[in-house]
């Protein structure tokens, strides 16, 4: 299926977010409150590619256990540095800090004072760092941890190698792991088979957590405006903004 359709994050809006919103919302996919997603006494641990990913793939959901006062941690596992190449304006090192910086700005957003854990893998070569990355989460997660990163077959190479390392270690350590699209509704067709619906969630969002994570995405300024050195496009799509407005999030366990 793969060789007829890979899983091309293609130029372009890619598959419109009305027609997601309608398929989602007419499915009888089980839903799960965040109460009981992540137990008083449980630790919520996102992993994230790049900076923005936590956002994108679970912001509502880390506002509102912030709201609650559950344990919350966030790993960075590269600084985002090579999502602007060959630019004058964002040489990497530039780049990485400010991607630093809005990271906090859209924690702050969020409501979250989150434990914050960066591995500075480089952005871009996760897949051969897979088995260093593997090891570093096992020292970093605890048993009874819920994790929550990006989907293994995402569509980018940085977001498939973290959950499959991520997995790996919450196997090891005794953690509890969900996977969550972030690229996958941009390539695959509405209701598209290769997406795991038999072990999807959806988790209801409250109107003020979805506000905040609009809120925090706003914050990843270089990812949602054109870089006029070197006449590139937005890393962010408007179709990726607008599936921020979802009001749940769904995750894969």
């Amino acid at each position: 299926m793969d060789t007829l359709n890979p899983r091309h994050i293609a130029e372009g809006d890619g598959t419109p977010e009305a027609e997601w919103l309608d398929w989602l919302c007419r499915q009888a996919l089980p839903c799960m409150a965040v109460e009981g997603l992540v137990q008083p006494a449980e630790r919520a641990v996102v992993i994230a590619p790049h900076p923005d990913d936590e956002v994108l793939a679970v912001g509502g959901v880390m506002a509102q256990l912030a709201g609650l006062g559950r344990s919350l941690a966030v790993v960075a596992v590269t600084d985002g540095e090579a999502s602007h190449p060959g630019s004058p304006a964002w040489p990497p090192a530039r780049l990485a800090q400010q991607r630093i910086r809005e990271t906090g700005a859209a924690l702050q957003a969020l409501g979250a004072d989150p434990l914050m854990m960066r591995l500075g893998l480089p952005d871009g070569g996760v897949t051969a760092h897979a088995a260093l990355l593997t090891d570093l989460l096992q020292h970093l997660l605890m048993p009874g941890d819920v994790v929550f990163t990006t989907w293994r077959f995402d569509g980018h190479p940085d977001h498939e190698a973290t959950a499959l390392a991520t997995r790996a270690a919450a196997q090891a350590v005794g953690a509890r792991v969900f996977e969550v699209p972030v690229w996958g509704w941009h390539w695959a067709p509405v209701g598209d088979a290769r997406m795991p619906w038999s072990n999807a969630c959806m988790v209801p969002l409250t109107p003020d957590s979805v506000r905040r994570k609009n809120a925090a995405l706003q914050a990843f300024a270089t990812q949602l405006e054109p870089d006029a050195s070197c006449a590139a496009a937005a890393v962010l799509r408007p179709s990726t903004v607008q599936r921020a407005q979802r009001p749940f999030e769904v995750v894969f366990a």
